[in-house]
Parts: C-alpha cells; sequence; structure tokens
C-alpha cells in the first residue's frame, strides 16, 4: 500500500484565507488576513504540499488573488495546486509560467474537452481536473451551475484526455465538518489510469487511513485543520502509513 499525499487547503477571497460551507459564498468564514502566514504554519507542520483555490476568480470575478498566488508559487518551498477561474489557455499558462506546478480546472473540462485535451499534452502532468458534484451530477461556474452529467461516467473518461490527476469534491459535504463521501472514493478509487485526490469534509483521522488503504493518491484539508479537529503532523503521518499511538 503506498502513501498518500496531503494538500493543506487554503481558499482565497479577497486576498483572505476563508472556508465556504457547501460552496455557498453567503456562508463564508474568514480564518486569516495573511495567507503567507497559514502556508508557513503548514510547512512548519510538515506540509510539502499546498492547495490553494482563487474563490473570486472561481465565481468569475477574474484573477483578483493572482498576485498572493504568484508570491507563494515562486518561493519553489511546497508543490503548488491551484484551482478557480482557469477557463481558458492564457489563464492556465498564466499559472504555470509563475511557478503553479499543476492547475485544476473544471468547467473548461465540461465546456471545452477538446482544450482539455490539448492542455493536458501540451503540459503533461500539470493539469488537473477539478469534478466538484451535487447529489452525483457535475457543477460548474463555481459550484453555481448544476449539469446533466455524471460525475462518476465523467471521471472515468478523463485518462482518455490524457488527464492523470482528479479531484473529486462532494458539494454536500464541503466544509461541513461531517466527514467525506467514502463510498465515492470507493466507487472512484478503480478507475485505471486516473490518481483521484479526495476533497469535501475530511473530518476524521480514521477517513485518511481508511481514504489510504482504498489507494487513493491524496487527500485534500482544509476547515478540519482551521477549526482544530485535525492535526495536519498527524494525519501526514497516517497518510504515509504511519498508524502507531
Amino acid at each position: 500500500m503506498t502513501k498518500m499525499d496531503v494538500y493543506p487547503a487554503i481558499d482565497l477571497r479577497g486576498g483572505q484565507v476563508v472556508r465556504l460551507s457547501e460552496g455557498d459564498y453567503g456562508r463564508m468564514n474568514v480564518y486569516g488576513r495573511d495567507p503567507f502566514e497559514v502556508m508557513e504554519r503548514f510547512r512548519a507542520q510538515g506540509a510539502t504540499r499546498l492547495h490553494l483555490i482563487d474563490l473570486d476568480g472561481a465565481k468569475g470575478d477574474g484573477p483578483l488573488n493572482f498576485p498572493v498566488i504568484r508570491s507563494i508559487a515562486g518561493r519553489g518551498e511546497l508543490f503548488v495546486q491551484v484551482g478557480g477561474g482557469a477557463r481558458d489557455e492564457d489563464a492556465v499558462a498564466r499559472y504555470l509560467d509563475a511557478g503553479v506546478d499543476r492547475v485544476i480546472v473544471g468547467t473548461m473540462a465540461v465546456e471545452r474537452p477538446e482544450l482539455l485535451e490539448r492542455l493536458a499534452a501540451k503540459y503533461p502532468g500539470r493539469i488537473a481536473v477539478g469534478v466538484d458534484a451535487r447529489d452525483g451530477w457535475v457543477a460548474i461556474h463555481g459550484w453555481r451551475e448544476l449539469t446533466k452529467i455524471d460525475a462518476f461516467d465523467f471521471m472515468r473518461n478523463l485518462p482518455e484526455a490524457g488527464i492523470e490527476t482528479a479531484i473529486y469534491t462532494d458539494i454536500s459535504k464541503d466544509g461541513m465538518l461531517s466527514g467525506s463521501n467514502v463510498r465515492a472514493y470507493e466507487a472512484l478509487s478503480g478507475i485505471a489510469g486516473l490518481d483521484v485526490i479526495a476533497s469535501g469534509g475530511v473530518s476524521f483521522e480514521s477517513e485518511i487511513t481508511r481514504l489510504r488503504a482504498l489507494g487513493i493518491g491524496g487527500v485534500i484539508v482544509g476547515k478540519a485543520l482551521y477549526e482544530g479537529l485535525l492535526d495536519l503532523k498527524r494525519i501526514i503521518e497516517l497518510a504515509e502509513g504511519d498508524e502507531s499511538t
């Protein structure tokens, strides 16, 4: 059983570190005004990777947080993956040129599959697809528009487009501190050629060990860290296979 990567999450809105509940911009908690301080805290606790989301970009308000993202990625201290508003080739290239290791696209993958395939070929291993699901259907445009695309079927087709990594988020679980949709990851873990990263509601140590046992490649943890339900150093140990107390 291989180790699982841990991605502590920093969601940015107006330059601040925030978390939404179920993707609702009206239900937002601010957890810090200095994303660099939060990043350094994660790094001090053993993080080697970081999951950055531009919520303003995801909502369609433009790359307001790009200067912060560029500064964090440009330091080269962590593997940084970024999502939120990367809906065309220029936006993807801007992130990669700024030092981002992997760009997460969502809406583009649904609306412009030919572009997704071209970018996957142009930047091998550096494009991931974020699949955000509500009641099993793919949501786009910052989770505000629900499609009639089955999320599992959509993910099964991603390797054919050259995509190696996908992040699956159950929107109903995100930010609720009630646990993730483990059954979904049981179904997704067997997709050949696709490294699945779990996201949304991860709140318990037992989930970390369960997801690792399923062969899930990575886990994104956000609100549970900010609220003190999980200890980052401890879950990194569990994800790497150290289950001793």
